[in-house]
């Protein structure tokens, strides 16, 4: 009986205020009827609408919420309504690359000397301009020190370099087709793979082993001034004189240990490939035959083939080949070696 005359009092805006906001209540209660009342953003907008015709002190009543909830959903509404940071544009520098950071990490793992600010300059000469703070940062997020001399050479690095300098040298044997047993030497620079098999005889001794050194010194010439050790093993048909030949030229002899063949290992793997790719294919007659094969082998092994430790370039190449886009305009013509024993390819001019 008391609440009548307030009602009759009250204005006709806050009643049909009052009004909506217990229809959208129920509408609300109907649609989750089967679990915990939830109001979505637009219902929270709503109710947040309606409190501004509700008096204050009826909000209590009116409202399903407290008036502080009631508040704080009216404050969320203001604030996004004024809220530009969705809708404002990205400004500021540009995320680096991943292929760029990438290249940064390839860097900095093959050059344990370059610092960050060497690595910037490298990327500059390969067409990307980046900062050396990024660069920095980069390296730091990757857990590599940005300072220059992050590590100390590992054994493989310190042997490759180290393998410009060196020049071996080995004996192997082959027999002819009577059972007849001769011997060539064979000389390999190390850093250009380049193959110098100096002479073929039946009968090797020590003077014969000294003239072949000095024959392979003088073609070398002047690329006898990098190299810096001979690495040979401790055959008794070298001797001292085979020894004076090259350390007149400031070179200094290494031999390997007795039996460990893995010292010398590429004149090695070098007796395996004349082997399989052409002793093992043709039936040697004499010392003549024998030094026509192994010098038709020397050239295609020199100008030809391919290496893995240069890239798949020959010893005397340089350069690689222009690639090749539409291969049906170019005729491809094949060079027989020793009869067919190897194939040498190349497109016609």
């Amino acid at each position: 009986m008391l609440s009548v005359p307030g009602v009759l009092l009250r204005r006709d805006t806050a009643k049909d205020a009052e009004l909506l906001v217990l229809r959208h209540e129920n509408a609300v209660l109907r649609c989750q009827i089967a679990g915990p009342v939830r109001f979505e953003p637009a219902d929270r907008f709503w109710l947040a609408a309606l409190s501004g015709l509700v008096p204050r002190h009826r909000w209590r009543e009116v409202f399903p919420v407290t008036p502080g909830t009631l508040l704080a959903w009216h404050r969320r509404f203001i604030a996004a309504k004024w809220d530009y940071g969705a809708r404002r544009t990205r400004t500021g520098r540009p995320p680096t690359k991943t292929a760029v950071k990438n290249l940064v990490l390839r860097l900095a793992r093959d050059n344990a000397g370059w610092g960050h600010r060497r690595i910037q300059g490298e990327l500059a000469r390969l067409g990307h301009p980046i900062a050396a703070s990024t660069v920095w940062e980069i390296l730091r997020a990757a857990g590599i020190d940005p300072a220059p001399r992050r590590a100390g050479p590992t054994w493989r690095e310190f042997l490759t370099a180290q393998a410009e300098g060196i020049l071996a040298v080995d004996f192997f044997y082959l027999d002819t087709v009577l059972g007849h047993r001769l011997y060539a030497l064979a000389f390999l620079e190390h850093g250009t793979r380049r193959l110098h098999i100096a002479g073929v005889t039946a009968h090797p001794t020590r003077g014969w082993a000294v003239r072949q050194a000095r024959n392979v010194a003088a073609d070398l010439g002047t690329r006898m001034e990098a190299l810096r050790f001979v690495l040979r093993d401790r055959d008794g048909k070298y001797g001292q004189s085979f020894d004076a030949v090259f350390e007149s030229e400031d070179m200094e002899v290494i031999k390997s240990a007795p039996r460990v063949p893995r010292m010398n290992a590429h004149c090695e793997r070098l007796t395996g490939s004349i082997r399989r790719e052409a002793l093992d294919h043709i039936l040697i007659v004499n010392e003549a035959h024998t030094r026509h094969v192994l010098a038709a082998y020397q050239r295609h092994y020199n100008e030809h083939r391919p290496h893995r430790a240069r890239n798949q370039l020959p010893p005397g190449g340089d350069q690689q080949p222009t690639t090749v886009h539409n291969l049906d305009t170019r005729r491809l013509l094949r060079t027989r070696v020793l009869g067919g024993v190897i194939n040498e390819y190349r497109y016609a001019v």
